[in-house]
């Protein structure tokens, strides 16, 4: 390309320019696909996943045989009566009035059935001091919840006739309303604030409302269109609110990133001297480019939650990776032709004091890098090696407790802690009746449920599955008759604790049921249950790992060696991410399995990270990792490109986008934080983790030892074996192109190869 042809190549390029031409075209066609989107979706309206699809193994087989025989399974619920004094027991006469008046309260409400006395159902504690009053809810199990309140009430009254008793309910109609009522608008506004808190962040960072707003708008509009196709999406593949939850906090981060990479290189051009045509035009080449190669990688590693297997990972991966896929669209489209329309008036809206320096002042100055990283540079540069030793063991020592990750699905009490009323009765239940609040389930289906062989193995296994020492009774069978069907319900000795549940169920899976209902025929008996479906998500989650994480690893490293043409480059942002990712694990397990430093987040050890939480973590943080990665290393490879010496690149590219990385990854940080703030232990653990991630990746990462290495590296970091000259080419979209720079030389007079 000669000097003076100004044409650029490339897909960012080309998408900028057409938009900057054709301004209203490119406005009216964005406006038009989000509007499209969420009529679409409205109309399609959203499946969700249902839980017979949720997992595979046990837990899955049980749900679908449930399913295809039409049952209904309703929500049950449960009242504890227990005797406040140490000597009262459930044979007392006032306890036997207790029961009957619990039992004629809930009746008395019509909103349930099947009603059992604990003296029918031998539902009384070992020590004679509580007794359970069971029942279910009529109605879908779904929406118990909605209709439990007059039962909760009926019970309330009871307990104030009997006050020398403890009567409380417990079960999953009253949990699925107390939580709702607790968290429901906790986290619509963790939600809502996530926008005003990036809005106010952008604010102080561009010093301008306008400038301010593009990338709210652009994000939330990337947000609204993704949620119109995740309705349509959802009749292939179910989605789920977890999905959507997660979609909006990967759509505001990278949405609002992406416009921050675009609007502060246009600025700095503009800033620079160059009039506005040509800055945006070098905005287009440049962070367009960063923009596209940050986009497809972060929607690669969003696809790894494909290769789960869990439904609900599934529905969070696609959901993420549309997000991802539709805000880079619109910042390479919508964005130029909006930056085209407004010109100056970009700038409108200043705001007092955080930007006196007149527009000229700024102008005349150029290009601003940030102090503070000059001066941090400065001493990584003029000492890479010790950087890299002090960097790099700061973050394997902050990674070590990670080594001892447990993971498990938290108990009630683990995830909500005792703030909640209900969580204490749950406790007490356990205490009483270990197992009883969330007995494990079998689920045994028969050609004829009433044959005597079956009937013969049904007794068997419940007299075994007390002998063998997995449950301590009362083990409960409900026959269904007409589907040739029966529900063996079986309290697990362990209770809450899920690792000596876990034992429990193993002996039932491995040694009762082989040896009663496993020896009939045609018998089908899968375990399901809260304690299997733990089991079954983890066992299922570990056998995910690795192709999850060889997937993301793998095809990263293929865009980045495609995308900068560089073996040295590749390998090292793979390096660096796996570090930042083990960071993150660190403080998880210090923090919420230890307890170190957990009050000062408003968060207390609980032993373990919730199960989905790691594999969750490296997917979302390997993705939005590369943001940073991407845009830093693409300026500095267009340094290089201008003829500046490799050192003199690492400076340039780091501190000119240390503004823009610092800002992005303060609104970053901000988002996932609120969620730290959330009651919710799992909520909590992802929030910090999130928060703590990119903080470090911002600062430790691309601060420190990127530059350091790089700076080792020298002119080894754009290496590529001549074998590999023939990958596809993917770097022209340059400045040096976009303004028409001479190319850089090598020592020996030919063209620089960066």
């Amino acid at each position: 390309m000669g000097n003076g042809d100004t044409r650029v190549r490339g897909l960012a390029a080309r998408a900028g320019g057409w938009s900057a031409r054709h301004r209203w075209a490119a406005v009216g066609i964005w406006v038009l696909f989000v509007v499209l989107a969420m009529g679409l979706g409205s109309a399609a309206g959203r499946v969700d996943v249902k839980d017979s699809d949720q997992l595979k193994g046990e837990t899955h087989t049980a749900a679908k045989i449930i399913d295809d025989a039409g049952i209904d399974e309703p929500a049950s619920e449960t009242v504890l009566i227990q005797s406040k004094d140490a000597g009262g027991k459930a044979t007392d006469a006032d306890f036997r009035a207790a029961v009957a008046a619990v039992m004629k309260a809930v009746e008395g409400t019509g909103k349930v059935t099947d009603v059992t006395s604990p003296y029918d159902t031998n539902t009384i504690s070992k020590d004679g001091r509580s007794a359970l009053v069971q029942f279910d809810m009529r109605g879908e199990a779904d929406t118990a919840g909605d209709r439990v309140e007059p039962v909760l009430k009926a019970v309330e009254g009871v307990q104030k006739e009997h006050e020398s008793l403890r009567i409380e309910e417990i079960g999953g109609a009253s949990m699925m309303k107390t939580f709702d009522d607790a968290f429901g608008e906790d986290f619509e506004k963790a939600e809502l604030s996530a926008v005003p808190v990036a809005l106010g962040i952008l604010l102080i960072a561009f010093g301008a409302l306008v400038a301010a707003l593009l990338p709210v708008l652009l994000a939330v509009s990337a947000i609204m269109a993704t949620m119109g196709l995740m309705g349509v999406v959802s009749h292939v593949m179910p989605m789920s609110d977890t999905a959507n939850s997660v979609m909006l906090l990967v759509g505001l981060a990278v949405g609002v990133d992406y416009c921050l990479f675009y609007l502060r290189r246009e600025r700095e051009e503009r800033q620079a001297g160059r009039d506005p045509q040509t800055a945006l035009r070098i905005a287009a080449a440049t962070s367009g480019r960063a923009i596209i190669v940050s986009g497809v990688t972060v929607c690669v590693a969003m696809a790894g939650m494909l290769f789960t297997g869990l439904a609900e990972f599934e529905a969070m991966g696609l959901a993420s990776l549309m997000v991802v896929a539709v805000a880079m669209v619109g910042s390479v489209t919508v964005l130029p032709a909006l930056l085209s329309l407004l010109g100056e008036r970009v700038e409108k809206g200043k705001i007092p004091f955080l930007h006196p320096e007149s527009h000229l002042r700024r102008k005349r100055r150029g290009n601003q890098e940030s102090r503070l990283w000059t001066a941090v540079l400065k001493g990584v540069l003029a000492k890479p090696v010790v950087s890299v030793v002090v960097a790099a063991g700061a973050l394997l020592a902050i990674a070590a407790p990670a080594l001892g990750m447990k993971t498990q699905n938290l108990t009630l009490d683990q995830e909500f802690g005792d703030s909640l009323p209900i969580v204490q009765t749950y406790n007490r239940v356990n205490d009483a009746f270990p197992g009883g609040s969330d007995p494990a389930e079998v689920v045994v289906k028969a050609a004829d449920i009433n044959a005597p062989e079956v009937t013969g193995a049904l007794a068997d296994f419940k007299e075994r599955a007390i002998s063998s020492g997995a449950s301590r009774g009362p083990v409960e069978i409900k026959l269904h008759d007409a589907q040739n069907l029966a529900f063996v319900y079986v309290p697990l000795v362990g209770g809450s604790d899920f690792d000596k549940a876990g034992e429990s169920l193993d002996k039932l899976r491995d040694e009762v049921r082989p040896a009663t209902l496993g020896k009939v025929d045609g018998v089908e008996a899968p375990i399901t249950g809260q304690v299997a479906g733990s089991k079954d998500f983890n066992d299922q989650l570990t056998g995910a790992v690795v192709p999850v994480f060889a997937f993301v690893v793998v095809f990263a490293f293929v865009l980045m060696l495609l995308s900068f043409r560089s073996l040295t480059v590749a390998i090292t942002s793979i390096v660096l991410n796996l570090l930042s990712v083990g960071a993150a694990y660190g403080i998880l397990v210090a923090v919420f399995q230890h307890g170190w430093g957990a009050s000062l987040v408003g968060a207390e050890g609980v032993g373990a990270i919730i199960t989905w939480l790691p594999l969750f973590l490296f997917v979302i943080l390997f993705g939005l990792s590369m943001d940073y990665h991407v845009f830093v290393v693409s300026r500095i490879r267009e340094a290089r490109l201008r003829g500046r010496t490799t050192r003199d690149a690492i400076q340039h590219g780091v501190v000119t986008t240390a503004g823009v990385v610092t800002s992005a990854a303060v609104i970053m940080v901000a988002v996932f934080a609120i969620f730290g703030t959330l009651s919710m232990q799992s909520m909590k653990q992802m929030g910090v983790g999130l928060a703590a991630a990119v903080l470090i990746d911002a600062t430790i990462i691309r601060g420190v030892l990127l530059p350091a290495v790089m700076a080792l590296l020298g002119e080894h970091n754009w290496y590529l074996p001549k074998w590999l000259n023939r990958l596809p080419d993917l770097t022209h979209d340059e400045a040096a192109d976009a303004v028409a720079a001479p190319a850089a030389r090598d020592d020996e007079g030919e063209p620089l190869r960066v």
